[in-house]
């Protein structure tokens, strides 16, 4: 046999790590599958949990277990895992801790997709499922049931920006023996940690600011029980919810940046809302930051002034006027995401909340005219140029609408 034939043989054998004295400064990639156990009695040792260790990836990896240690510090947790996006987050913690026969309780406002797994999905499964205002805590103590065993909610609500009583809630859920689950992804642990607060189980799309470059697909679920935690990771495992390495690695290196992306970005979104409620053709402004916004006096209390980088905006004119808008703003992403670095539109009613009929939409104010934006860390005055102009061509669109309603 020649040498290049042993050369053939060889080179598909999979290398050692070469020894090194140092540490790398940034976090390596680590895609590898599978890992090689040293024995059967070390893998033993790994599984039952007398020696650290991975053996295979759907079970976890290095790049998914150093992202949610860092948001484990963010959150005050323990244990969290990191998920193949969000809505993998709060699938696996409802699966996790949910059995025929159980009752959720959802906000009546939250995200499209979570409202799209609570009222169509989870039913499939003989779990019933009620939805009461998360802003009224009271709505929610009514809507509680003998069987009732999760109450899931979002901090800051998608897209209306409602804010949820959560200390008063968590007080209600754990008089009842109710699991709270908090969505945090719109105000984040910079603004808010729901865990100081009651909550029971904290969920986030990572995908959004704590990533914030709109190229990783991730989530990220953490419970205070570590037996709740057992059986979310567990869950994730077995229903193949594990997140990629590389998005992982990807989502590691822009939370290095989050701190500073959330406060400029929140910045400017505070200043876009003061400049919206000036500009004619605007007929509301929501932020929880804004006097006028119905939880102002909560959002101060619960989040010491920071109120995020979310701000909605209704127009008049229904989807011409919409269309025109977007048309009106090309360097605007308009894009069914928030979180990036730049600013971002979305239109709930052809987006995130489509599956919606027209009157449930419209019982959310989410009307033709509303819009989302996710505010980025760009120039200000560059941002509020590029809007305004773009709200005068959703007015000129509106205008033969309107002029026909009053012929009428």
């Amino acid at each position: 046999m020649s040498d290049r034939d042993d050369e053939s043989r060889s080179i598909v054998r999979r290398s050692r790590m070469p020894e090194n004295s140092f540490r790398p400064v940034v976090t390596p990639v680590m895609p590898s599958v599978v890992y090689a156990a040293g024995s059967p009695d070390a893998l033993d040792d790994m599984y039952e949990g007398r020696a650290p260790g991975y053996a295979y990836a759907r079970e976890g990896h290095p790049n998914a277990d150093v992202l949610a240690s860092k948001i484990d510090w963010l959150e005050g947790a323990e244990g969290g895992v990191v998920t193949a996006s969000g809505m993998a987050a709060i699938s696996a913690a409802l699966f996790a801790v949910l059995s025929e026969g159980d009752h959720v309780i959802g906000g009546t406002q939250l995200y499209g997709r979570t409202l799209r797994m609570l009222r169509q999905e989870l039913p499939r499964f003989g779990v019933r499922v009620s939805l009461a205002d998360p802003a009224d805590p009271a709505a929610i103590a009514a809507a509680i049931r003998p069987e009732t065993r999760v109450i899931v909610i979002e901090t800051v609500s998608n897209p209306a920006l409602r804010v949820a009583d959560i200390p008063a809630i968590a007080q209600i859920a754990a008089e009842n023996e109710v699991l709270l689950l908090v969505d945090n992804t719109f105000t984040t642990p910079r603004a808010f940690r729901p865990f100081d607060h009651g909550a029971d189980i904290v969920v986030h799309s990572v995908t959004k600011l704590l990533a914030g470059h709109s190229d990783a697909t991730l989530g990220y679920v953490a419970a205070r029980d570590p037996e709740i935690a057992q059986a979310i990771s567990d869950t994730v495992a077995t229903w193949g919810m594990t997140a990629s390495p590389f998005d992982c690695w990807l989502a590691e290196r822009g939370l290095h940046s989050f701190a500073v992306r959330f406060d400029r970005a929140q910045e400017n979104a505070e200043e876009l809302a003061h400049f919206l409620e000036d500009v004619p053709g605007v007929s509301q402004v929501i932020y929880p930051g804004l006097s006028n916004h119905p939880d102002h006096a909560l959002a101060q209390r619960l989040f010491n002034g920071n109120c995020g980088n979310m701000v909605s905006f209704v127009l008049p004119g229904g989807r011409a006027a919409a269309n025109a808008l977007v048309e009106a703003a090309p360097n605007i992403a308009f894009a069914p995401t928030l979180g990036d670095i730049g600013t971002t539109l979305s239109h709930p009613a052809s987006s995130s909340h489509r599956a919606l009929s027209a009157a449930e939409r419209d019982a959310l104010g989410l009307v033709e005219g509303f819009f989302r934006v996710s505010v980025g860390i760009e120039d200000i005055e560059l941002l509020k140029a590029e809007l305004e102009t773009a709200i005068e061509a959703a007015a000129r669109a509106a205008a033969p609408r309107n002029l026909r309603e009053e012929r009428a």
